[in-house]
């Protein structure tokens, strides 16, 4: 009986909150989204962001994580993920807020679109437990001068993750030689340098370009750039 008027109890504040939302959600100039952490699905989102996605709220709320994987680019997940986590499982007195880029579509025939998102905690029940996050997402305008320096970094972050395996695999003497190709030294340059044989420097050689799937001088120094070897 005292868990049934707990759940009644959180069920009220929610529905209490969510009317106090949707009072002022238009004058917000940002799409407000309300995440139920417990079912993983929507529990609500301004009337903007419903028209923008051409969804309804049920048909989001049906969708459950599809949610995620219809609309959200799942590369920038592995950066915000991780926050979000950690900001639930945080102390209720230090009020986290999390602020993260990701890559938006409206449909699965859309380009990505670059968005700003912030998120903190909107309700706990009664044991501080976090069963709600709410999120404001304001859009990037792709003209701003800031937007192509957070393309150029974030694909780097993107590049990074994507090639952390293959940069592990390196030996250290193939590191050090992926770095001397890179700064333009030559198989016979580099034999000398690193105390080998011209023939086995040139064999290091292809089996680097091969390992990072280089096809040119310049893949090989974006990928040692990348990982600062260079």
């Amino acid at each position: 009986m005292i868990e049934h008027r707990e759940f009644d109890n959180n069920a009220n504040s929610l529905t209490e909150k969510l009317q106090a939302l949707q009072m002022i959600d238009t004058e917000i100039p940002a799409v407000i989204i309300v995440m139920n952490v417990v079912k993983n699905h929507v529990e609500y989102m301004s009337p903007r962001g419903i028209h923008e996605l051409g969804v309804t709220l049920d048909e989001l709320k049906t969708m459950g994580e599809g949610y995620y994987t219809t609309f959200f680019n799942p590369h920038d997940a592995a950066d915000y993920v991780p926050k979000i986590e950690a900001m639930l499982k945080a102390p209720a007195a230090e009020n986290v807020t999390v602020t993260f880029f990701q890559q938006v579509r409206t449909t699965l025939s859309s380009d990505w679109a670059w968005h700003l998102g912030s998120t903190r905690v909107f309700l706990r029940d009664s044991s501080g437990i976090p069963t709600h996050i709410i999120t404001c997402v304001i859009p990037i305008d792709p003209l701003h001068h800031v937007t192509s320096k957070v393309n150029r970094l974030l694909d780097e972050n993107n590049f990074l993750r994507r090639n952390q395996h293959i940069f592990s695999s390196l030996t250290k003497r193939e590191k050090e030689i992926l770095r001397l190709l890179a700064l333009g030294f030559s198989a016979a340059e580099i034999a000398i340098k690193v105390n080998i044989s011209e023939k086995t420097a040139v064999t290091h050689r292809r089996n680097i370009k091969a390992k990072i799937g280089a096809q040119s001088s310049y893949d090989i120094t974006s990928f040692a750039q990348a990982f600062d070897l260079i």
